[in-house]
């Protein structure tokens, strides 16, 4: 399917009660409304009734008088009473006029189920503009158009305007997914766990409500605990943060984008380009406004549960009850490497635990209970992790033991767990088969425990909700402004370098304008200097004569480089000569570069040789309709092939620097190793500061590379740069 791009609307405070209308409409008119069974007018009303939809249907259908036993009218201009909500299920040729009647009928809102629209090429499209026309003409919001509906299960509405098949008990999770069969999945998939859902919206083409407002209603809704969103991309990615990071301070959003395969959008000429592909745009998304990412929407879906029925921890440190071993074993490896810990026992905790458990019972964390134990065992044990001021979530191990009254051990989990004074998960091992161990996952359920059947899914859970009190409790602050640098100079070099202009780039009339070119080195290197980001002592010379003078300004040894607009990855080339000791040295590359690269506009880039220092590499990507990349990495000549890189969303505050160095795979060695100085961490931090502030200022840069960056125990320098300018 192809989505129209267009421009979301601004959201403000008024959206919430702008959508009550799609989301908690007290009447429903079915456009399109059929008889025949399988259509989707017919699927929509049967589903609003089986649901038990607690407001007024009206089917809109002029040849019949009634369909599925009720009332039918010709035309919305024939039903007596408001209208709040139509759904539309016509030929696409008849939309347009059909959203001029709602608008004049009063209707606020639209679902539009019918296809034809952008997603089928011209014509298509410019059907859908004229709809729009018409919706903004009267001020009526569409949702969709070729969209499924949304879902809305509270029990004082249950509103199910939508043509699909599962119908959901309520709940407190809400979705939304841009994909109708995905949403179906995600949402059949709860049914199966035995999740409630609390609403549910599948937008289609999304030409006007989009999946921002509906994360911002969502976010609103006091009876919506946790969001799920399925999504394949950002039609406006600016708003989807502003919304999002908002929404996500107040309550968690479960995410998952597709195309996490494609190995790129398009070849680009540096590394940065290259190696940011085409969904690490969307993981940065996530992570800057506080999205918990999934790449499984069946685990997605297990731990909303978790974030549905359980608080928020306030620490990492988590107590463990296990009435059997092995799981226990599992559940520790996999709560470590969500980074939680498992605190020692306070000494008064261990008095009480040898009092109340059975002697065969192990006390310590975790706490073995022992198969045999009974209700009252498992609730000392919860008393007492409840208690203790160092433990922040409780993880349970229960496996049915056919010789123990399980259903007393349920009652008391779910006891300790209506005070809802720390977040409980169960891996509740059982054979669902038997009857009586039915009455205990009931128990458990009715009691709001989540329950998982695999010690690792039931702490991933619990890690997912240790991260999001991370992510709520993070503050990564304002990025830096440094006064320092000089954004006049940096305008001139730009402006006189010709490059991003396209009157500096008219083409010939047997020519195409590029759509972008690089600066040269005396560009790049002036314009870094300008906002000092330190640079390895540097010349540029046109003749021999000259790159003899330069070297005895700099010293040897030095780096010889072939400096032309064509040439690019100049080490690829041959065009890089480094640890020049002597002149003899530096003329024969010289001599060697003339014979090589036969280029009217060859140059020779002639900088200090910085011998013995860790390479690293920083980076820009511009990404459309969004804020630029940095990178940051391990550089040098295999950046390509090591990609040991991270990539933050600019403007990148201290914060998030630091994390870019402590995340990359080769962090430790940036802190020496095996007998290795150290780097001198705090300048390589400024200077991705510094090259945040410059590309957030002049945002016509399209890529940059400095690799590689030479990092000393003392000092950091820039030793080769690159920068790519879209032309205007």
């Amino acid at each position: 399917m192809n989505y129209v791009e267009t421009k979301e609307k601004k959201i403000t405070s008024k959206v919430v009660h702008e959508l009550d209308s799609l989301f908690k409409p007290k009447s429903i008119a079915i456009i399109g409304a059929s008889s025949k069974e399988l259509s989707i007018g017919n699927v929509i009303l049967k589903n609003l009734v089986h649901y038990g939809y607690t407001g007024k249907i009206y089917p809109i259908n002029p040849k019949e008088p009634e369909v599925r036993c009720v009332k039918a009218y010709p035309t919305i201009f024939d039903v007596p009473g408001e209208i709040d909500l139509a759904h539309v299920i016509i030929p696409s040729k008849f939309v347009p006029q059909i959203i001029e009647d709602c608008g004049k009928k009063g209707i606020k809102s639209v679902i539009i189920n019918s296809a034809g629209f952008s997603e089928m090429g011209e014509e298509g499209m410019a059907l859908q503009k004229a709809f729009l026309a018409k919706a903004k003409e009267y001020g009526v919001r569409i949702f969709g158009p070729n969209c499924q509906g949304i879902i809305n299960s509270d029990p004082d509405l249950r509103a199910y305007c939508d043509f699909t098949f599962t119908f959901p008990e309520p709940g407190a999770i809400s979705i939304v997914a841009l994909s109708g069969g995905v949403g179906a999945i995600i949402m059949q998939s709860m049914f199966d766990l035995d999740i409630g859902m609390r609403m549910y919206a599948s937008n289609g083409n999304a030409c006007d409500i989009s999946i921002s407002e509906v994360v911002k209603y969502y976010g609103e809704d006091e009876g919506t605990k946790a969001i799920i969103l399925y999504t394949e991309g950002f039609y406006n990615p600016r708003e989807f943060m502003k919304v999002a990071k908002e929404v996500a301070k107040k309550k968690p959003i479960l995410a998952m984008k597709a195309g996490r395969t494609e190995a790129g959008a398009k070849a680009a000429a540096s590394h940065t380009g290259s190696l940011a592909g085409v969904d690490i745009a969307t993981e940065l998304i996530f992570e800057k406004t506080g999205i918990l990412a999934f790449n499984n929407e069946e685990e997605m879906c297990q731990i909303a549960m978790a974030f549905a029925t359980q608080p928020i921890p306030k620490g990492n440190r988590v107590g463990i009850i296990t009435n059997t071993g092995g799981p226990a074993v599992i559940a520790t490896d996999e709560l470590v490497s969500a980074g939680l810990q498992l605190p020692a026992l306070s000494e008064r905790a261990k008095k009480i635990l040898k009092e109340t458990m059975l002697p065969e019972a192990s006390i310590g964390n975790p706490i073995d209970v022992v198969a045999t134990a009974g209700g009252k065992h498992f609730r000392s044990a919860l008393d007492v992790l409840m208690d203790e001021e160092t433990i922040d979530s409780i993880y349970i191990n229960f496996v049915t033991a056919p010789f123990t009254d399980v259903d007393d051990v349920a009652k008391n989990i779910i006891e300790v767990n209506k005070m809802k004074r720390k977040p409980i998960v169960c891996n509740f091992m059982t054979n669902m088969s038997l009857d009586r161990f039915k009455v205990t996952a009931k128990i458990l359920k009715d009691g709001s425990i989540p329950c998982y059947s695999f010690p690792t899914t039931a702490a991933k859970a619990l890690g997912a909700l240790y991260k999001y009190h991370k992510v709520r409790s993070r503050n990564i602050g304002e990025a830096k402004v440094f006064t320092d640098v000089n954004k006049t100079k940096a305008e001139t070099i730009l402006k006189e370098s010709g490059v991003g202009s396209s009157e500096a780039n008219l083409p010939t009339p047997n020519s195409q304008l590029p759509t972008s070119s690089f600066l040269s080195s005396g560009q790049v290197y002036n314009l870094l200097s300008a906002y000092k980001i330190p640079i390895a002592n540097w010349r540029i010379a046109d003749r021999a004569y000259d790159v003899a003078k330069a070297v005895k300004e700099i010293g040897f040894p030095v780096v010889l480089k072939a400096d032309a607009e064509s040439l690019v990855h100049k080490s690829d080339l041959g065009g890089v000569v480094v640890n020049l000791k002597n002149m003899d040295e530096v003329l024969t590359a010289v001599e060697k570069f003339q014979n090589n690269f036969q280029l009217k506009d060859l140059k020779f880039f002639i900088q200090k040789f910085l011998p013995g220092g860790r390479e690293l590499i920083a980076g820009v990507s511009a990404q459309r309709d969004l804020e630029p990349l940095i990178m940051f990495g391990i550089g040098g000549i295999y950046v390509e092939v090591l990609k040991d890189v991270v990539f933050k969303i600019a403007p990148v505050t201290e914060v998030e620097v630091k994390e870019m160095l402590s995340s990359i795979k080769a962090a430790k060695i940036l802190d020496g190793a095996r007998g290795e100085k150290g780097i001198h961490k705090e300048s390589v931090i400024e200077i991705i500061q510094r090259l945040s502030q410059l590309v957030m200022d002049f945002p016509q840069i399209e890529e940059m590379d400095l690799n590689p960056i030479m990092a000393f125990e003392d000092k950091v320098l820039v030793v080769d740069a690159r920068i790519k300018i879209k032309n205007q």
